[in-house]
């Protein structure tokens, strides 16, 4: 991963399940917290125009955060999460205009010797699993695998954001090297019953070994009814389906990560189907910081849109400058379809408190 201080992050509840152990030691806790990145730089999508930036989000997104606990006794926590996105580059809370103030997450939960419980605005455990198993961890400007899951293009890319609101999540106690949750989000709208999204996950992970398994449903994306223009390439579009396989292997030498993923959109004129498989490496320099590689590949089939492939890889480089702070420097290639290559490359500085 792209520097040791930054953590793979565990399956949600992620925070209830982690404090569980912890919550004999403090009867009550509250933490201040967070990450900033700044990148400067040049960024051209496939078929776009080059843009020279200064913004936030080279290789993570910039975001702060409150989280506490409670120790209620006999093994029962209260705890809460609340995590806002914000824009370094101009101040402005979000990841774009138009996002809530706590988009990362806030909820609320219950954590039990049986498991924890969480309700409200959820990240999701396909996130989750999709940041921690490539090299270069949330990067919505170099990751591969990031971009061609949640930036897809044309009828490529899962719909329905990272975070789910009026969500409840489970996670059961861990089993030796196995963990999972499940996450249900409702359309909480009077008469659309039926509206719904939900996931399930199931994580393996012993010594240098990693590995994730994630299905997810939708049939809406921000609000019930309007999944048919979610996807303006899948006219139509009524459900999506998304399986990810997914692991990570730390040899010493070198951190190896590879996955796989279809994407099924239901629609009106039949199904488009979309198979992505990625492979990277992050690679330790001495004590001088990490090389990081990614490929992602991308081919899609449907009534729709015919035979549409992506490909893209990315390089960088990492440079810890404390345990807290790094540097950093990467390229990205992105080719879609007939359109002209995209290209970005820059440099970045990301801290985290």
């Amino acid at each position: 991963m792209p520097g040791e201080k930054f953590k793979l992050l565990p399956s949600l509840c992620f925070f209830g399940a982690a404090v569980l152990s912890a919550s004999a030691h403090a009867q009550s806790s509250v933490q201040l917290y967070g990450l900033i990145d700044t990148f400067v730089g040049a960024v051209k999508n496939p078929g776009g125009h080059n843009a020279v930036v200064t913004q936030g989000g080279g290789l993570s997104t910039s975001f702060w955060g409150i989280k506490g606990t409670e120790n209620l006794g006999g093994g029962y926590i209260t705890f809460f999460v609340l995590e806002s996105y914000f824009q370094p580059q101009n101040g402005s809370y979000g990841r774009y205009s138009s996002d809530s103030f706590f988009s990362r997450n806030a909820y609320l939960g219950i954590g039990t010797p049986y498991g924890s419980i969480s309700a409200g605005r959820l990240t999701t455990p396909l996130y989750i699993s999709t940041i921690n198993l490539n090299p270069f961890f949330n990067s919505y400007t170099f990751s591969p695998w990031i971009f061609h899951t949640y930036k897809g293009l044309g009828p490529q890319g899962v719909v329905g954001d990272s975070g789910w609101n009026n969500a409840v999540a489970y996670t059961p106690p861990p089993i030796g090297g196995l963990s999972g949750t499940v996450i249900y989000a409702f359309g909480n709208t009077a008469g659309d019953a039926g509206t719904h999204k939900w996931g399930a996950n199931l994580t393996y992970q012993m010594n240098g070994l990693l590995l994730a398994a994630n299905y997810q449903y939708i049939n809406f994306s921000s609000t019930p009814g309007d999944i048919g223009t979610a996807d303006a390439a899948v006219p139509g579009l009524h459900e999506q389906e998304t399986i990810q396989l997914a692991g990570l292997y730390n040899f010493n030498f070198m951190r190896l990560f590879a996955g796989y993923m279809n994407i099924r959109d239901g629609a009106q004129l039949g199904e488009t189907n979309s198979n992505t498989e990625q492979i990277g490496v992050s690679v330790p320099v001495s004590t001088h910081g990490f090389i990081l590689a990614d490929l992602a590949y991308t081919k899609s089939v449907g009534p729709q849109s015919g035979d549409v492939r992506r490909t893209t890889w990315a390089v960088g480089y990492d440079y810890p400058l404390s345990n807290r702070t790094d540097v950093y420097m990467a390229f990205k290639y992105d080719y879609y379809a007939s359109e002209s290559t995209g290209l970005t490359y820059g440099a970045g500085l990301r801290h985290n408190f």
